[in-house]
């Protein structure tokens, strides 16, 4: 089967399906591994889009996951709420006096989702970052009662995050995880053997192993170019 096959089983999906992409921690390429997958799903033809409620520092991530969709969203739309901070959402929320209700988020995650085939939503750093008051990503995934991928670095430490989250996502009830592991420029010893340890010890919650896509890849033209590279592994995810 074709990758564009394996991409439009989503096309064949009820309108509004969503994929929450969360990590195992900050930087560890979840925004360039949702601007792939929506480019990805784009391309072959599904109406795809791409959302990151909450931003916090520069709006850089944003731009990007606009370029990888085309445009076809404002920056307003793909991140609701934004901080200026560099720090976890709920600190700057503070700061500014802000409460916003895990009831808006959905509603406004749940917006976006109604008129597309496949919504994909990327989370703030790991499970358990707080993004408002007496909520946190872990709730927001819970809520939506949506399928996980979870974003984490191919090199040492990777095996002990790895599991700590995807076990967290387990008992969360969270529906067909998978884990996306990236490749990154450290090749220590640990990189050849992380991605079949993991397969091992998570079971039936597949492992696919992103290749690494350079030291600059966050350009929109270079990501889209990059596809290529990594076009079969992505349509593993569309599954």
């Amino acid at each position: 089967m074709s990758s564009n096959q394996h991409a439009k089983k989503i096309a064949r999906t009820p309108s509004g399906k969503i994929i929450f992409i969360t990590g195992t921690d900050t930087g560890v390429g979840k925004t360039i591994f949702t601007g792939l997958l929506v480019h990805h799903l784009r391309t072959a033809g599904i109406h795809a889009l791409a959302m990151k409620p909450f931003c916090s520092g520069g709006r850089g991530d944003v731009r990007l996951l606009r370029a990888m969709q085309d445009a076809a969203l404002t920056e307003d739309e793909i991140n609701p709420f934004y901080f200026p901070e560099p720090v976890a959402p709920l600190v700057s929320a503070r700061q500014h006096k802000r409460n916003i209700s895990l009831e808006e988020v959905v509603r406004q995650i749940k917006k976006i989702a109604r008129p597309c085939e496949c919504l994909l939503v990327e989370g703030s750093g790991g499970l358990m970052v707080p993004l408002g008051e007496k909520y946190c990503v872990s709730d927001l995934i819970r809520r939506l009662k949506c399928e996980v991928i979870l974003v984490s670095r191919n090199q040492l430490g990777t095996i002990n995050h790895t599991l700590l989250t995807a076990n967290a996502l387990k008992r969360l009830g969270a529906k067909n995880i998978s884990v996306a592991l990236m490749g990154t420029s450290k090749k220590d010893a640990s990189v050849k053997k992380n991605a079949d340890l993991l397969r091992e010890l998570l079971g039936k919650i597949p492992v696919r192993e992103m290749v690494f896509l350079g030291k600059n890849p966050n350009k929109s033209g270079v990501l889209k170019k990059s596809h290529t590279k990594v076009k079969k592994t992505l349509a593993q995810f569309c599954r």
